[in-house]
């Protein structure tokens, strides 16, 4: 599903944010990334969503070689891919259906069949009902559902986490992994970036951990 071969990324003026890193996720499997601050984490995930370009080696996605796309296609690219940050980044003048639907009015999906899949996402994350509220009216943990919904409703292949119970409590961290889980069972690859060891470890999938710029363990 997702290979990395070889790959390397240097910053003219920082020097290597990764050295030779290697591993593949399979579809459907749930892997965390760690490491300390600096590792190369969020390199590692710009990489994935072509907002970097490595330096050496190979980044195959869905056997597509991502080094081969061209600028004008990443964007279709990227429908592949669902991204997840720490703060969320939702549009709190816009309410939870909205912001959820964005992914598919980008790609041109009529009101039928966006209301169809906004309503069947909101329903696996647990805030049916909750489609008219704006996000600010919202707990810390059903804002992150939001964009954890809006990840999935494009229905990708791999979905990328970064830090995304990084403001949670453990209860509400423990809750977001199962939301998680739950899209694992339907045949999406998950990679969560996480600095939340007690989390990584009760959670039991594989790690991938970055020390340096240098994959460590897998």
């Amino acid at each position: 599903m997702l290979k990395f071969d070889h790959v390397s990324k240097r910053y003219p003026d920082a020097g290597d944010a990764l050295k030779d890193v290697s591993f593949h996720i399979r579809q459907g499997e749930i892997a965390f990334l760690t490491g300390h601050s600096g590792a190369g984490k969020s390199t590692l995930l710009k990489l994935i969503a072509m907002m970097e370009l490595c330096s050496r080696g190979h980044i195959l996605l869905d056997g597509q070689n991502l080094n081969k796309v061209k600028e004008k296609q990443i964007p279709f690219v990227r429908r592949n891919l669902g991204l997840i940050f720490q703060d969320n980044k939702l549009l709190n003048d816009r309410t939870v259906f909205d912001n959820v639907a964005l992914p598919l009015i980008v790609s041109g999906y009529g009101l039928q069949e966006t209301g169809k899949r906004v309503r069947a996402v909101l329903d696996k994350v647990g805030l049916s009902g909750k489609e008219k509220k704006f996000p600010l009216a919202l707990s810390g943990g059903e804002q992150q559902r939001v964009g954890i919904a809006r990840a999935f409703v494009n229905k990708p292949k791999l979905i990328l986490a970064d830090e995304p119970t990084g403001n949670l409590d453990p209860e509400l961290s423990t809750e977001i992994m199962g939301v998680f889980e739950q899209f694992q069972k339907v045949g999406v690859s998950v990679l969560i970036a996480s600095h939340n060891e007690n989390l990584v470890n009760k959670m039991g999938h594989r790690v991938l951990a970055l020390d340096h710029g240098q994959l460590i363990a897998s």
